[in-house]
């Protein structure tokens, strides 16, 4: 295994497509439907990446990524947002504090890149070859 992730989004569809992608490369997937499931789980599951989508229903990945921030026992997990939002920072707290932003619709081999990278697995020889699209999953804050 390279790593535990905690898939959050409630589109279904979307949940599939992430974790059969992040399963084929070797990590090991747990998902929920939206940022309360989320935080309900994440002590349990102990990820080593969370991905959140921005809109949701009950708590949204922007204030879910907040909670998780400002939790000491949650704090040190990498959380990345995987969203059609082209822009986060629109909200009353500005930019938020996540690790990466993955636009959708995206290439299943951006998400593998960004999942490897922010949790230290084995990224392989492909991420070398591609050093341009690196700011794509670097950090989100300015």
């Amino acid at each position: 295994m390279s790593g535990r992730v905690l898939v959050v989004d409630d589109d279904k569809v979307v949940r599939q497509l992430i974790k059969v992608n992040l399963e084929l490369e070797g990590f090991e997937v747990v998902t929920a439907t939206d940022g309360v499931e989320c935080l309900d789980v994440v002590h349990g599951v102990r990820p080593d990446l969370v991905t959140l989508d921005v809109v949701m229903p009950r708590l949204d990945g922007l204030r879910t990524a907040a909670r998780l921030r400002s939790d000491p026992r949650t704090r040190h997990i990498p959380v990345a947002i995987v969203s059609g939002r082209s822009h986060l920072g629109d909200g009353e707290g500005g930019e938020p504090e996540v690790d990466a932003l993955l636009a959708k619709p995206f290439e299943p081999s951006e998400l593998v890149r960004m999942v490897r990278q922010l949790t230290g697995a084995d990224v392989g020889s492909e991420t070398s070859e591609e050093e341009g699209e690196e700011p794509a999953v670097g950090p989100a804050r300015p």
